[in-house]
């Protein structure tokens, strides 16, 4: 049997960056509408103010990189392929940067245009980029408002799949740069590969983490030439590393993956929450790729953010996923982009929820219940918590839902019931808005500037009135970003002194004063019953 004919299994430790136009992937960035605005107001801008100061940004300025990287944390000898990267985007998104420029011009005129009598038109001038692609509207009070036709976008010049390529490499250890920063440039070793995210090369080869195939195939499936095919080489064993207790044959388990990832199984279900896993097997001081059950019924997804949803293990898991349980978005909003539409065109199998609407399971349900907190953010609708019923368990998934207002969860906990176990997510200090949403809206936003701080989610007092309300057994609050390998994916480390771990002892305090047992989760836990 040939080198190239012998079973093979893709590495545990194999990194996948997808990319838009050499800049990570996610929500913001795909989504038709506002990755062009994106496009136009934020990476354009990136890239210019890098060509004219190359020393202000990454390491080479006058201080130090924070963790999490600066804007453009690229070497300034490598100025010339951030130029041609710039041009290249304005001669070949010119579409998309037009598309941009229209709908600030209509979010401009609708702002200044006077509400009219009802039964009026609401503006009759829009730019004609805009043309069957949006529909004007007025609420109550007479407001012209509006709405993109989102499913339409997906069909239109503006999602252009050319744009989006692979990022192979192996995980050494060193800190990534950060995702929402500047582009990827070519590196030696990492393995380019000019293909869109739902090409089937890209399944054949994550499927090869737990079925072993042949260099031979992959090569076919992915269509690479020798070169890339040595590169391809680097990233396949002839054994797979995979845990032999992935599974469970009775009972219920549930494994802290980090972040705001858990791994819900009994015998014939497993579930996974906002998936996101470390791709380094070299510490047993977490859970991996390795330890992720050959097949996963439901990912349930609780909103849009970078490090909730994040394609790069998403697009690992599509050979095993049943399906995507998702927030329904409000339909249109180019603040809040739909999830669901998102995922359809990446190829996932998606159900869209509404609170309180219940997905069944084989020895359960889920239940979509409200998220609230951060009432200044721009009208995001597409975000929800979870309720899972699953081997006599009760288990309530709060990601980072705030208890700002206790009766929604007493109301919460009369539909659902008890609870035994609750997970939370508690921030303290405010990231800027401007981290998550820059570029969005068009217009300048009312009310606290963009760059506030001022605590805003979950402290100890609201996550105590959630457990209070649910009257849960157990609770246990989310790391949140303080696992050192999420630094690319995160603001700088939470320093020991922060609002945010001083508020998580309090409400250590609290339930421990109140018999109940609770726990500031880290890196990995494993629950049985």
């Amino acid at each position: 049997m040939s080198v190239s004919a012998e079973p093979v299994f893709l590495r545990s430790n194999a990194v996948v960056e997808p990319l838009v136009d050499r800049f990570h992937a996610w929500l913001h960035t795909v989504s038709p509408a506002a990755a062009s605005v994106h496009l136009a107001q934020v990476q354009l801008p990136l890239l210019e103010s890098y060509l004219r100061n190359p020393r202000a940004h990454g390491t080479t300025g006058p201080a130090p990189a924070p963790r999490g990287g600066r804007p453009v944390d690229i070497e300034e000898s490598r100025g010339a392929e951030i130029a041609a990267l710039l041009d290249s985007v304005k001669r070949d998104r010119a579409g998309m940067l037009a598309f941009a420029d229209a709908l600030a011009e209509a979010d401009d005129q609708l702002r200044r245009h006077a509400p009219g009598p009802a039964g009026s038109h609401p503006h009759p001038k829009l730019p004609p980029a805009l043309n069957g692609l949006v529909e004007l509207a007025r609420d109550t009070g007479g407001r012209a408002s509006l709405r993109l036709l989102e499913p339409l976008l997906y069909a239109s010049p503006y999602y252009d799949v050319g744009r989006q390529s692979i990022h192979l490499s192996l995980d050494t250890g060193a800190e990534r740069p950060a995702i929402l920063g500047g582009p990827r440039l070519s590196d030696p070793d990492v393995l380019e590969l000019d293909i869109p995210f739902t090409h089937p090369g890209i399944d054949a080869l994550f499927a090869a983490r737990t079925a072993p195939s042949t260099l031979n195939r992959l090569r076919e499936a992915l269509e690479l030439d020798d070169a890339r095919t040595a590169g391809l080489r680097r990233l396949l064993a002839g054994a797979p590393s995979l845990s032999p207790d992935r599974h469970i044959g009775s009972g219920g388990r549930i494994r802290y993956v980090g972040h705001a990832c858990l791994v819900i199984q009994s015998p014939d279900t497993t579930i996974v929450t906002d998936p996101l896993i470390s791709a380094d097997n070299r510490h047993r001081d977490r859970y991996t790729f390795d330890d992720l059950p050959d097949r996963i019924d439901l990912v349930l997804i609780t909103h849009g953010r970078p490090d909730h949803l994040v394609l790069e293990t998403l697009l690992q898991l599509r050979t095993r996923v049943g399906a995507v349980v998702v927030p329904r978005s409000s339909r249109g909003n180019l603040c809040d982009p739909s999830i669901g539409l998102f995922l359809k065109a990446l190829g996932f199998t998606v159900v869209e929820v509404d609170d309180f609407e219940e997905v069944p399971i084989p020895d359960g349900r889920v239940v979509a219940t409200p998220f609230l907190g951060e009432p200044d953010d721009p009208d995001i609708r597409a975000k929800s918590t979870f309720f899972v019923r699953i081997a006599d368990a009760n288990i309530y998934l709060g990601a980072d839902s705030s208890g700002v207002d206790p009766m929604v969860y007493r109301n919460v906990g009369r539909h659902i019931g008890h609870v035994d176990m609750a997970f939370l997510g508690m921030a303290g200090d405010r990231a800027p808005r401007t981290g998550r949403h820059r570029g969005l809206p068009t217009g300048p936003v009312a009310g606290r500037t963009n760059d506030s701080r001022e605590p805003a989610r979950s402290g100890a007092e609201r996550a105590v009135a959630i457990m209070r309300e649910l009257r849960a057994d157990e609770g246990y609050v989310y790391a949140l970003g303080e696992e050192s390998w999420q630094g690319h994916l995160m603001a700088p480390a939470h320093a020991e002194d922060t609002y945010r771990l001083k508020q998580i002892e309090e409400f250590l305090g609290w339930c421990s004063g109140n018999g109940i047992i609770a726990e500031r989760l880290f890196n990995k836990r494993e629950w049985r019953w």
